[in-house]
């Protein structure tokens, strides 16, 4: 069995508990250090050449989008023959462009291929009614952060100035529609759409995350005690 084919019922239990234990320890460095996530990437740094030469054999449309986030924010400190990476510049916490694209056809068919996220705090009975306003809003509770996934900045920008009235209740789900439809429209044809242009709130740095709580300790004594019975034939 190669190990493309090994599943995770195949895994030994001797590799399960080794990959429990290191994730578990480097948590706690972590946490010890006062880290809750980790941007190793953002010290990486990709040239303007490099860039340019990845992008020539893009689709037209996220090429595009490329050549004006190169312009507008620089070269990316991550590339792949797919991806762009660029963090912690302008409002964003992160930036993330690709080649490839989702479907969207809210509000207008399109293809989804730029996320730009940051640092928000949905709450936890927000993330449903979320979802209902934008599919390509992006909500992550663990992180603390919050995305938006369309073809150009100016939408990304608008979905999350409507999420932010959606989870302050400045506006209702069907109110935010119509206004993310009437503002990408006037943004389009030139004229002026605020919420299209820059975020209407102030855009924390850290300290949104959830990491939540553990829960694992009894259930650990418990199935050690049901393995010891299994290896004693029951």
């Amino acid at each position: 069995m190669t190990e493309r084919e090994r599943e995770p019922r195949d895994m030994p239990t001797s590799e399960r508990v080794g990959a429990l234990g290191s994730a578990m320890m480097d948590a706690t460095k972590h946490m010890a250090a006062g880290d809750h996530e980790t941007e190793q990437g953002a010290q990486q740094q990709v040239s303007l050449g490099q860039a340019e030469t990845i992008i020539d054999g893009w689709p037209e449309a996220p090429k595009k989008i490329a050549r004006q986030l190169l312009e507008q924010y620089g070269p990316p400190n991550e590339a792949t023959p797919t991806k762009f990476f660029w963090y912690r510049t302008g409002p964003w916490k992160r930036i993330e462009l690709t080649s490839d694209a989702v479907v969207h056809n809210f509000p207008a068919p399109h293809s989804d291929f730029l996320t730009q996220y940051i640092d928000y705090q949905v709450p936890l009975g927000m993330f449903d009614v979320i979802a209902a306003f934008d599919g390509s809003c992006l909500p992550d509770r663990t992180a603390g952060e919050a995305g938006a996934r369309c073809d150009m900045e100016a939408a990304n920008i608008l979905t999350l100035n409507l999420m932010h009235d959606i989870v302050t209740g400045q506006t209702s789900v069907e109110d935010a529609r119509k206004t993310y439809a009437e503002n990408l429209s006037a943004y389009t044809m030139g004229r002026s759409a605020p919420y299209a242009e820059r975020l209407q709130f102030s855009v924390p740095s850290g300290g949104t995350e959830d990491p939540d709580k553990p829960n694992i300790a009894g259930s650990m004594v418990h199935q050690t005690v049901e393995k010891v019975k299994d290896a004693l034939g029951g």
